[in-house]
């Protein structure tokens, strides 16, 4: 038996406006954000992917889950929806975000953790910000789908042992990443590994967080190879793709892709919709699969120890994600304007601790939070032509530089903004020492002179 996993990322960012410095020379904190996030562009982007996108597939899946509820081998589906994704839903499609609560109900999703804002501070040396948005993102699955995820994924599957280390301390069960051939060494991503938490070359131990290793070739079979009439497998049909998956050994089979896949990345008219909704029951006549969520899969498979060795090693430097060819940070790190932004943006969160007002530092951290979006850093990427078109197809910049340019000047300003807060903090702070002193000074001579009174009587 093995048991597919269908894993959808559901993602939009908080795109930035074209920023110019002179607009906000005297604006402070609280109207920053209407100058650096351009809210017009990100609700037409939101809106025509809910019509595109959002709104038919999550029918697609709520009939799909209807029709296989009462049978012996259920559909079942996961999502992990980024908090940047849901406050535009609120505002935007706030109808769209009650049909994910229905598949919350339904028993057959389930919904995993990942930072709020879709950020790169799990890249971060200090790791205090991704424990904070991992938090910001549990709470607001509780709050809104009522559910409390077992299970994460870190932005664009990006993943090494610090990080996996991370998230086992904050009692996950399991991390999902990218099942590349480098870290597998000869053996199958259709399986669960063990993470490993301990000491560099350590082979012995190893942790509690289990692996979830995504099947890169049968997930891009869909998601980008699906409507290429070059491809030699073209067209793909649910019944072709059902039998690769009977035909794959393993346990488990993980298939994660952008949910934006169904009708935005592949329009309808590739047939991509009807591809979905025949898939469950092609997929269900072969006696040998079935679905299971993430947790499930682990509860299943954890311990089935086919593999000798059963730890997925992956040192900070070997940083893997699902991103190009690489498969590595150079999506979002891979040239100087990228590791310049991100330097910098790193260097605001040390300015902003030192705010002592604790309304403002809220303030600034959520506009600064923002910034951390790993897809301002992927609109800058210089990659070779075919990983540029996926960067480009994404951007809603011109080009790479201009992306970087206008990135950096929103930075640059938002450190001065907070500089002068600093500035103001700690002149208000030497006026009140001044004033202390200054009545303190009083108060002595008035001492001294109520003394000498005394001693003249």
């Amino acid at each position: 038996m093995a048991s597919i996993v269908f894993y959808f990322e559901v993602h939009q960012p908080r795109r930035l406006k074209w920023f110019w410095p002179d607009s906000v020379r005297n604006e402070n904190v609280e109207n920053l954000e209407k100058f650096y996030y351009d809210d017009d562009e990100n609700r037409k982007i939101f809106e025509k992917v809910a019509k595109k996108c959002y709104w038919p597939t999550n029918k697609i899946l709520l009939g799909l889950i209807d029709k296989f509820k009462n049978q012996n081998k259920r559909f079942k589906i996961a999502f992990s929806i980024t908090g940047t994704w849901l406050e535009q839903c609120e505002k935007y499609e706030p109808a769209l975000l009650d049909t994910f609560k229905q598949m919350a109900e339904s028993g057959c999703v389930e919904f995993i953790d990942e930072t709020y804002y879709h950020s790169l501070s799990g890249l971060f040396a200090d790791k205090s910000e991704f424990r904070e948005q991992i938090k910001l993102h549990r709470n607001a699955m509780k709050e809104i789908l009522n559910f409390s995820p077992k299970v994460f994924r870190n932005t664009e599957l990006l993943y090494n042992n610090e990080i996996a280390k991370e998230v086992e301390n904050l009692g996950y069960v399991g991390i999902f990443t990218e099942g590349i051939e480098r870290i597998l060494e000869g053996r199958s991503p259709n399986f669960i590994y063990d993470a490993k938490t301990a000491k560099p070359n350590d082979k012995s131990d190893k942790s509690n967080l289990a692996v979830l290793l995504k099947n890169y070739k049968l997930s891009d079979d869909i998601a980008f190879r699906f409507s290429w009439r070059s491809w030699n497998e073209f067209p793909l049909t649910a019944d072709k793709y059902a039998g690769w998956l009977s035909a794959s050994e393993g346990d488990v089979i993980n298939l994660c892709m952008d949910y934006e896949t169904f009708g935005e990345h592949q329009w309808a008219e590739t047939g991509i919709f009807e591809f979905l909704k025949f898939l469950p029951d092609e997929i269900l006549k072969h006696e040998n699969l079935d679905f299971l969520t993430p947790n499930e899969a682990i509860e299943r498979y954890k311990n089935n120890k086919q593999n000798k060795d059963n730890i997925i090693d992956v040192p900070w430097d070997k940083t893997i994600s699902w991103a190009d060819t690489e498969r590595d940070h150079s999506a979002w790190l891979g040239n100087h304007n990228q590791l310049l932004c991100f330097s910098e943006v790193q260097r605001l969160a040390y300015l902003i601790d030192k705010i002592s007002d604790e309304a403002a530092k809220l303030k600034f951290k959520n506009v600064w939070r923002y910034l951390l979006t790993s897809d301002h850093y992927h609109y800058m990427s210089t990659k070779n032509i075919a990983d540029q078109e996926i960067h480009n197809y994404f951007s809603n910049r011109t080009n790479a530089y201009d992306a970087a340019v206008n990135l950096m000047s929103i930075i640059s300003d938002l450190k001065e903004k907070i500089l002068i807060e600093l500035v103001n903090e700690a002149t208000y702070e030497r006026e009140k020492i001044r004033r202390e002193k200054e009545a303190s000074e009083a108060e002595q001579r008035k001492e001294a002179y109520m003394r000498s009174r005394i001693f003249k009587m």
